[in-house]
């Protein structure tokens, strides 16, 4: 299965020879061609997910490019890629939609990040998300609950409005399927949906990818990066896990929301961003400002409007809904054209605590699948999905929180091997998520973790995830 469609322009055929090389090893599908003008008409043609781009070409720049797919598709992400001295043409490509740019030479591995993240935000701009419906083929916040209509009704009086939005719930809840319908539903429709998970970048480079920097701003900044708010300028903007900003990024963010501008680490120039935020936590806010970990005066900034998620064991009456769109989803991926799930299975799913919410439902559903081998589902088959799901299972809350809970437990004399347990589950969700992530793919999984394949397939195999039921998708 390809990871997407890439067009790539560039008249230096060794250079266009090693870069489709690259990418088609990643698993993208590449059309490439040597001039601009080519280039443009493929296009606007075709809906590639990703635009690979050289600036200076035969028969048009890369500059009159960006300009040209922007006007005809403006969802598409360009990535520019250019030389020391056209940096500063680099940059004013972006003001024009340029996603992103490349500075020759470059590291193939800065090329495999940008484009996953480019195609990735491709996808989260182009496909639909549906509303109450287990019959679709889209990403879909499915529930007919009286909580959920509430919801629905909250997404169609805000999209359109020039607000931000806090989206709360717990982990797992689908706070990002929420953000994807207001960017669809907007008025921002057509321009960037830029997405930052807080908590996934280190703090010490968070600033620098939200805002960017100058050159010579710290010790590795060869030269000015554009950063995320940038990338977002007249479009959209989610936070995901916004508690887990620092107080010196918290202030800039502030800055933003309250006259649209802020500088790059490092530099004396104001920018000027007119961008959306939606914001996403899973944390007590209220809490962190108690404890000043989090500012008063940038969460009543963030919160104008607040969509509050329930919980999975608030809308148990969804379960069976859910249920069968997951198998709808996976089953055909998984070879099952027509799965079916009996009463007892039904019940069981909905006596479950779901302490890691919709996702936790969804990967039972497909370890389920796996289980069943194309008959139908049955309580077993739950009850053994259910058995070996990773940390999420667990409950909501950092790691720190985790560890603190076995801590308790070995104090109260329930637990005497937290640190092989801990261990254990760590691994499982890390593997989990890994091969999930690349969608079947065990040789992208384990360079990404940096482990053998046969260290990867042991995991899998180790962690219930059979390899010889689960197809691997590298073609």
């Amino acid at each position: 299965m390809s990871l997407g469609q890439i067009l790539l322009i560039e008249d230096d055929a060794p250079i266009a020879s090693a870069l489709e090389r690259v990418l088609k090893a990643e698993g993208y599908q590449l059309q490439v061609v040597g001039r601009g003008d080519e280039g443009l008409a493929l296009g606007r043609k075709h809906d590639f997910d990703l635009v690979i781009t050289d600036l200076k070409l035969p028969g048009l720049s890369g500059l009159e490019l960006v300009r040209g797919l922007r006007s005809v598709r403006p969802r598409t992400p360009v990535v520019l890629m250019t030389a020391h001295g056209t940096t500063e043409t680099a940059i004013d490509a972006m003001k024009y939609g340029a996603y992103e740019y490349l500075i020759k030479p470059f590291e193939m591995k800065e090329l495999i990040e940008i484009a996953a993240r480019a195609v990735a935000s491709s996808r989260l701009m182009r496909e639909p998300v549906e509303f109450g419906t287990s019959e679709t083929q889209h990403d879909a916040i499915v529930g007919r609950s009286r909580v959920m209509q509430n919801i629905y009704k909250q997404i169609g009086q805000v999209a359109a409005k020039p607000v931000p939005v806090l989206i709360r719930g717990e982990t797992g809840t689908g706070k990002e399927l929420i953000a994807r319908a207001l960017y669809q539903h907007s008025h921002r429709a057509t321009a960037p949906f830029i997405v930052v998970n807080c908590a996934a970048i280190p703090e010490t480079l968070l600033e620098s990818e939200l805002f960017g920097h100058e050159k010579g701003a710290f010790t590795g900044a060869e030269s000015r990066h554009i950063g995320r708010f940038e990338q977002a300028h007249g479009g959209t903007i989610f936070l995901d896990e916004i508690g887990e900003l620092s107080s010196p990024t918290q202030a800039k963010l502030l800055r933003v929301l309250q006259d649209s501008r802020f500088d790059r680490v490092g530099g004396n120039e104001t920018v000027q961003a007119d961008v959306r935020v939606i914001a996403a936590t899973n944390r007590d806010l209220e809490a962190a400002m108690q404890t000043r970990e989090f500012r008063s005066d940038l969460y009543y900034r963030l919160s104008v409007v607040v969509i509050s998620v329930p919980p999975l064991r608030d809308r148990r009456d969804d379960i069976p809904e859910l249920a069968d769109y997951f198998l709808r989803k996976y089953g055909p991926e998984l070879g099952h054209r027509q799965p079916s799930v009996d009463r007892g299975a039904i019940a069981l799913l909905q006596a479950a605590d779901w302490r890691g919410n919709v996702r936790e439902l969804e990967n039972a559903i497909r370890k389920a699948l796996l289980e069943a081998r194309g008959f139908t589902i049955s309580e077993s088959h739950i009850r053994s999905a259910l058995e070996g799901l990773p940390l999420s299972r667990k409950g909501p809350g950092s790691l720190r929180e985790q560890v603190a809970e076995l801590l308790q437990g070995a104090q109260r004399g329930e637990l005497t091997d937290i640190h092989h347990r801990l261990l254990k589950e760590a691994e499982r969700e890390l593997f989990s998520q890994a091969i999930t992530l690349a969608e079947g793919n065990q040789a992208k999984a384990a360079r990404w973790l940096g482990v053998s394949r046969l260290t990867m397939r042991e995991k899998l195999i180790q962690f219930g995830f059979h390899p010889a039921q689960d197809p691997e998708k590298e073609s």
